[in-house]
């Protein structure tokens, strides 16, 4: 005779033995034998609220939530508590179905939101004209135990900073402000400019995108993990670092007159041995009259 597992549950609380070892005789789980003994156990009420909560349940393929069936109930002119619902769902399991995300879809989504561009600059950093090819990241400055977050764009061609901003945080408006500057001191020279960066989040976002766009840019991007294909900005912030004494500093506004002093001096006073011995500004200038 082959007994149900209710009646295996019967018999091992009429004999009184321990549970675990009942259930291992008896080849049933002691998770299934105590749930039989709380709904055996359960308040003659509660049962007859259960029974209606389930058939609503499982009209609803088990997707119902507590405020379905509350409304449900309702339909059916019963009033009852959402927490009592919740609470007899809970006692009984029954359990609501978990609509779960489509992972392609979200793929989809991403994809339409943060993009990457390739890499149309391809190291092609031995640029002639100035005003044609730009490129851009961001750094970190040390100071103070703190952070500032400083975000460049340079000209390829002649080596000058054509815009920066420093931040405390390291959130979207340290580029979008960055490239606000580049449109105020740079407006009439940026149809068609490209300008290269890693793919960074803030490189990607469509807040970045859009504005970029919208100044008539085209966007070029590193492979991922090449930091050699942004290699001109990494060189400036490597100079910079060497060259400015930024870790002293004890607020934020001395980091920023630090870099502010730099950038003067960088674009208009520091001579480099491949721009023939001239400062950025002056070999932009040298560069446009030949053109």
């Amino acid at each position: 005779m082959i007994l149900r597992p209710k009646q295996k549950y019967r018999l091992i609380r009429v004999c009184g033995i321990d549970v675990s070892l009942g259930c291992l005789i008896a080849q049933v789980s002691t998770s299934g034998y105590y749930r039989w003994r709380r709904q055996a156990e359960a308040d003659p009420a509660d049962h007859s609220d259960y029974l209606v909560i389930k058939e609503i349940f499982d009209n609803g393929k088990k997707k119902y939530g507590f405020r379905t069936i509350k409304m449900k109930l309702l339909e059916q002119g019963m009033v009852m508590n959402h927490k009592k619902i919740v609470r007899i769902m809970k006692k009984y399991g029954l359990q609501t179905k978990i609509r779960r995300k489509n992972p392609y879809k979200a793929i989809m989504m991403k994809s339409l939101e943060h993009r990457t561009f390739p890499n149309v600059l391809s190291r092609s950093f031995d640029q002639p004209v100035p005003y044609t090819v730009f490129c851009t990241d961001i750094t970190y400055l040390p100071y103070n135990h703190r952070f500032a977050y400083l975000s460049v764009i340079k000209d390829v061609a002649s080596g000058e900073v054509v815009a920066w901003h420093l931040a405390h945080h390291l959130e979207m408006g340290l580029v979008l402000t960055t490239l606000e500057n580049l449109k105020r001191d740079h407006a009439l020279h940026l149809r068609d400019v490209l300008i290269h960066s890693d793919q960074g989040f803030h490189y990607t976002n469509p807040l970045y995108i859009d504005m970029v766009s919208d100044l008539t840019m085209v966007q070029s991007m590193s492979r991922r993990g090449n930091c050699i294909d942004n290699a001109p900005i990494e060189s400036f912030f490597g100079h910079l670092k060497d060259e400015v004494e930024y870790k002293t500093c004890k607020t934020f506004v001395e980091v920023y007159e630090k870099i502010e002093m730099y950038m003067e001096y960088y674009n208009g006073g520091r001579r480099q041995w491949d721009k023939q011995k001239m400062t950025p500004i002056q070999y932009r200038d040298h560069l446009l009259s030949l053109g």
